[in-house]
């Protein structure tokens, strides 16, 4: 099932399939956010933004403006 990452639920693991590279910051393609590596979403702050993801065994904090620009398909449901 094909959504952004900005949609994907605590514990849900997905696969990053296609990305607007214009608006994802270049730290994140160098930590690993590229088509084809898996990501799991780990935790959404209290106020919704921003949450946390594993990817590429690296835990990382992005805005959730940025994650709706990072198409996924999703592998698991959450926990």
């Amino acid at each position: 099932m094909k959504v952004t990452l900005a949609e994907l639920k605590k514990g849900q693991t997905a696969i990053i399939t296609e990305l607007n590279i214009d608006a994802v910051p270049l730290k994140l393609l160098e930590m690993g956010c590229l088509p084809g590596n898996t990501v799991e979403l780990l935790q959404v702050a209290p106020m919704g933004d921003p949450i946390y993801i594993n990817v590429n065994e690296s835990h990382v904090a992005i805005r959730m403006e940025t994650a709706a620009q990072i198409e996924v398909d999703i592998l698991t449901d959450s926990h």
